[in-house]
């Protein structure tokens, strides 16, 4: 289905990608620790709500 070459190609881009992201993530880890303080209160509310609407669809359906 992929010659070769395109394979060498995705790793090599895949490995490339992924270690720019790290970089940039190590390079801006102080930053995003003083500006997203307190974020992961907003994701465990988003991630409750959406259990709560599951169990009311649950719970209605039966």
């Amino acid at each position: 289905m992929f010659t070769t070459g395109q394979l060498i190609f995705a790793a090599l881009f895949f490995i490339a990608f992924v270690a720019i992201i790290y970089f940039s993530y190590r390079k801006d880890k102080r930053l995003h620790k003083k500006n997203y303080k307190g974020v992961i209160w907003i994701l465990i509310s988003f991630i409750s709500f959406i259990i709560i609407l599951f169990l009311i669809k649950y719970f209605l359906k039966n």
